[in-house]
């Protein structure tokens, strides 16, 4: 094997012309061997192999910098770059990030995992180097479903003005997760028609040199493209035409299946049940939260014309196979990888009359936070937002993590942030939300797994009064308040003090903000503890909310959620498990309080 003798980028360079070949193919069959045991993006990176070797032959990273725009696609430049074995060694697979880790290696600049960013990134570079005085090469590598994201545009609308050395490869596979979507992609497939030659080019017209290249799966081919360039004393987009999934036949037919999935049968393509993939969401039958929603709305849509579901390039996020997709015509809509300007969208449908549902992931919500602020909440436009993966049992890679969703939304003035505890709640909620015109809703869609709660009190009027549910009202003087996905956690902990012979209140708080101010200080009537669970980062959430309302009063209160900071490919059990977020920690701690407050 030559990955085999590959530690550093000059062991690339030192192999012979005819070596690129079979080095291309043991890269590959690795890709497939690892996303195969773990999970993994595999059509992404099937589709860079050429173009990663070829860049580690041309270029001299580290010195030469390299950015890969969302980093999902690096499984060959990890290869390449001394971390091989994790990718050819089965007791290793798994141990390095699916995504560009400095940590790891010095041939990762940033850690990153959102997209759009890539250009941004590498014109920093390139000024930094001018200002040092230094002339290594910067190379940014952005897909073609980035260049949908408006920080794309700002970092190329920039790049011209530079006017030195900055190398931008442009991925063009021809789909962003699912289908491309957007103006720019009819010229795109216009450049790829005429071999770059049409006169309406949408690079050159920000004043970018620009070459086109077909063949991007040729490692040859680029090989030559990219030395051409080396040292160049301008901005040139360099567009090259590649194959997403290329040399693994499931991934080829179906492209937006296999952008990521979780383990899978290397040899007929059938997806196993566990595993958690890095960086999304595994989705597997027969119920999720997914289908739930995508259900829901398509039957709705049928009899309400104005109801739209609106997704940034996650459809299936929300339930919209390509089958739903069809089905709901205009009533769906796909704005590409471009957060921000949803959000906006949707303000605007809400106050022309439409009722905008828009389903995004906790992780790539905080890129809206602007648009949330100003646009939405600052008009009251009442838009419903369904936030998924925003919990421990979501995404677990640092640059994906989504549970600081609370302590974001809680800062944003009329915003009402639902958290239901069942799928019997979450259509209450979902049902309510799309008709009130009272401002902004959001549901914290539960992160860990579909739970059936048939007698859950749904209330008359609706989720407008802040008003919580009391599940199990006790005696011992003590309340625990379980947000959203933490409920059966909350009822074992009940359980468990049964026993004991302690009897204490549960509360399903409905609210992760948006809470009823009195309601909550009433809770000191009967309880001299109260003790609150959440599935969300405890700075900021929801039980720091409810520790300042309490403030004042003689109650003590604790709080248990997620820590702060940034842990990375964690095993969810741990992480709840540090945080005290297990029944028995729970318990203890309630009988602690209970005897110091006697």
């Amino acid at each position: 094997m030559y990955l085999e003798g590959i530690a550093t980028p000059a062991d690339v360079r030192a192999l012979p012309a005819q070596a690129m070949r079979p080095l291309c193919e043991e890269i590959r069959s690795a890709i497939i061997a690892t996303c195969a045991k773990v999970g993994g993006h595999v059509g992404p990176n099937l589709g860079v192999v050429e173009l990663t070797v070829a860049l580690h032959r041309v270029f001299d990273s580290p010195r030469d910098k390299i950015v890969f725009d969302v980093s999902h696609q690096t499984y060959a430049h990890k290869m390449l770059t001394g971390r091989a074995e994790a990718f050819i060694n089965p007791e290793l697979m798994g141990a390095v990030s699916g995504f560009a880790s400095p940590v790891e290696s010095k041939h990762d600049h940033f850690s990153m995992g959102h997209t759009s960013t890539s250009v941004g990134l590498a014109l920093g570079l390139a000024k930094a180097r001018d200002l040092a005085g230094d002339t290594y090469d910067v190379v940014a590598v952005i897909g073609d479903g980035s260049l949908s994201g408006g920080l794309a545009f700002e970092g190329l609308d920039n790049a011209a003005e530079l006017g030195t050395n900055l190398i931008i490869v442009v991925n063009d596979n021809e789909w962003s997760i699912s289908e491309d979507h957007g103006g720019i992609y009819a010229n795109l497939a216009e450049l790829r028609a005429t071999r770059g030659h049409t006169k309406d080019n949408y690079f050159r017209s920000m004043g970018l040199d620009y070459r086109y290249l077909e063949n991007g799966n040729d490692e040859a081919v680029c090989e030559e493209a990219l030395a051409s360039l080396r040292g160049c004393d301008h901005p040139v987009v360099l567009h090259i035409h590649t194959h997403k999934g290329l040399g693994f036949a499931p991934a080829e037919e179906n492209e937006e299946s296999w952008h990521h999935v979780g383990p899978f049968n290397p040899e007929t393509g059938e997806k196993l049940s566990g595993g958690r993939a890095s960086g999304g969401i595994v989705i597997t039958p027969p119920a999720t939260y997914a289908d739930i929603t995508g259900e829901y709305l398509l039957k709705r849509m049928a009899s309400d014309q104005q109801l739209v579901a609106i997704s940034s390039a996650t459809p299936y996020m929300m339930g919209f196979t390509p089958d739903r997709r069809a089905a709901a015509g205009k009533q769906f809509v796909d704005v590409g990888i471009a957060e921000e300007h949803a959000v906006t969208l949707c303000a605007g449908l809400a106050v022309g009359g439409a009722k905008p549902v828009y389903g995004v992931y906790g992780t790539f919500l905080q890129r809206t936070y602007d648009q949330l602020w100003h646009d939405v909440c600052l008009n009251a436009a009442p838009i419903t937002v369904l936030v998924f993966g925003s919990s421990a049992f979501g995404t677990t890679d640092a640059t994906h993590l989504g549970f600081y969703d609370i302590a974001m939304l809680s800062d944003m003035p009329g915003l009402t942030y639902l958290a239901p505890t069942c799928r019997e709640e979450y259509l209450a909620m979902l049902d309510w939300a799309i008709d009130c015109r009272r401002g902004p809703y959001a549901i914290r869609v539960p992160g860990a797994g579909v739970v059936s709660r048939p007698s859950v009190e749904i209330p008359d009027g609706g989720y407008v009064f802040g008003i919580p549910e009391i599940v199990h009202e006790g005696t011992s003087g003590a309340a625990i308040l379980a947000l959203g996905s933490t409920m059966p956690l909350g009822e074992k902990v009940v359980a468990l003090l049964a026993e004991k012979g302690i009897d204490v209140t549960l509360v399903n708080p409905r609210y992760a903000c948006g809470i009823d101010f009195d309601w909550v200080c009433s809770l000191t009537d009967e309880n001299r503890v109260v003790v609150t669970l959440e599935d969300g980062v405890l700075d900021g959430g929801f039980g720091s909310h409810i520790a300042r309302i309490l403030g004042p009063t003689n109650a003590r209160v604790r709080g248990f959620g997620l820590p702060y900071g940034f842990p990375d490919r964690y095993e969810p059990e741990d992480l709840l498990n540090c945080c005290g977020l297990t029944e028995r920690s729970v318990a203890s701690e309630v009988i602690e309080l209970l005897e110091e407050t006697s």
